[in-house]
């Protein structure tokens, strides 16, 4: 039985009602302690309009909702008083819980608790932080389907099959004797795993499109001074966000701005133009902006039409050679680019073929808005893991080992399966996890 936990699970600001959350094994006796009514004998989830107090004080009237466990968020008994919204009074509420016998809760705790006793899984759990996090309705909407549950049931098949074959191998290691059971031979045990391993790649595939969708994608706008880098910062944002001039080194510093296109949020950053500079304050800037190169997931090239190449322009396209990258010629309303590449003129708006590109080359569908997909770092590279173990025991099969050795294999990666779920019950991790949510999840 867990020791009671309190805290405010609604926005600490000025509001018409506040929320404060109240859950643990004695959850009801310490609420009864300070509520006008005694809801230690509630067996089911119980609606109540009472008054909280302090010695005889009223604090404030309140609407207090009781869950009796395992029918909870939590699993356990559960309170949620809704007080009026002001931070004095939540305060007070949860200065007098704590005085009657409760904790305050640590950050993510109330979520913890609903995945120790089994109400939710922790893919489920880092979809209510990603739903809380969620920029946009797509992102809204695939995170959704984590908490409902869908995403988890994707690495069911995948469970099944390695479980399967760890089984198999288990019994005839166990029970030799036994010629009615289908032989874990070499043959079989690499049959399997090729079956397993496009079902893993097709997961991780669509895990970093969801990743995309979720989290959005880092893009440096880089080039020489006066390509129009700014320019097109601003095409894509809608707004001045940058300043723009004539002048050769007007930005000095990365620029940032993110803007929704169509589903997926671009964090965009307008660099320095690359170029040499005895000016001390550019050089920084131009070292910053290809230092950016290389943190960003996409980098979108710009060349000036209206000139050739030059060796600055070479430079760039050689810094970014091995980048995720969109080559686009801007200035096309003064000079029109030469047939085959992408043409643009950022000062007049007319950039529709980049945004184009850009969602081409991140290789987006409408199937990846509309289905789950395991779409963390954690969850992705779990999967990697599993994959990496799998082909450790293709490859032990094909060397002839033995399956008693085979199956160490196998069992990581069945454990690296586990652990996206969390049925491992991995605590060190939940608490990582854990550790980033706000303190009345």
């Amino acid at each position: 039985m867990f020791e009671t936990i309190v805290a405010l699970a609604s926005a600490p600001v000025k509001s018409a009602l506040g929320i404060i959350r109240v859950s643990g094994g004695d959850c009801f006796d310490i609420v009864s302690k300070c509520f006008t009514k005694d809801i230690r004998a509630i067996d089911k989830r119980t609606a109540l309009v009472g008054h909280i107090i302090n010695d005889d004080k009223i604090i404030d009237e309140v609407v207090l909702i009781a869950y009796k466990g395992p029918k909870s968020f939590t699993g356990e008994d559960l309170v949620e008083i809704m007080c009026h919204g002001s931070i004095l009074i939540a305060n007070q509420i949860i200065k007098v819980l704590l005085a009657k016998g409760a904790r305050l809760a640590e950050r993510g705790e109330f979520s913890m608790r609903a995945y120790l006793n089994g109400r939710i899984d922790l893919v489920q759990a880092e979809a209510i932080n990603d739903v809380i996090n969620a920029q946009t309705e797509e992102a809204k909407d695939l995170s959704m389907m984590s908490l409902n549950g869908d995403t988890s049931n994707l690495i069911s098949p995948i469970k099944t099959k390695i479980a399967d074959l760890i089984a198999l191998i288990e019994v005839n290691i166990d029970y030799p004797e036994y010629e009615d059971i289908e032989v874990a031979n070499k043959e079989k045990i690499v049959s399997s795993i090729d079956e397993m391993i496009p079902i893993i790649d097709n997961l991780v595939d669509d895990g970093e499109k969801g990743k995309i969708i979720k989290d959005g994608i880092k893009v440096a706008i880089v080039g020489k001074p006066n390509v129009g880098k700014s320019s097109l910062l601003n095409a894509l944002m809608g707004e001045e966000k940058a300043i723009v001039t004539d002048i050769a080194g007007t930005t000095r510093d990365i620029v940032e701005g993110d803007v929704n296109l169509n589903g997926i949020v671009l964090h965009l950053l307008d660099t320095a133009g690359i170029r040499e500079s005895e000016d001390k304050v550019e050089s920084i800037g131009i070292k910053k902006a290809k230092d950016t190169i290389n943190e960003a997931e996409l980098v979108i090239v710009v060349l000036d039409a209206t000139s050739e190449l030059d060796d600055e322009d070479k430079e760039i396209l050689e810094l970014s050679r091995d980048k995720t990258r969109i080559i686009v010629y801007n200035k096309a309303d003064i000079k029109k680019a030469k047939d085959g590449v992408l043409s643009i003129s950022a000062l007049n708006n007319d950039i529709s073929a980049l945004t184009n590109e850009i969602y081409r080359v991140l290789g987006l569908n409408d199937s990846n808005f509309r289905h789950p997909s395991l779409n963390n770092v954690r969850q992705i590279g779990l999967l990697k893991q599993a994959k990496e173990s799998l082909i450790d025991a293709r490859n032990d099969a094909l060397n002839d080992l033995g399956v008693d050795l085979i199956s160490v294999s196998l069992m990581d990666a069945y454990t690296s399966i586990l652990s996206i779920s969390g049925e491992n019950h991995d605590v060190d991790i939940s608490r990582e996890i854990f550790s980033r949510f706000c303190v009345g999840k």
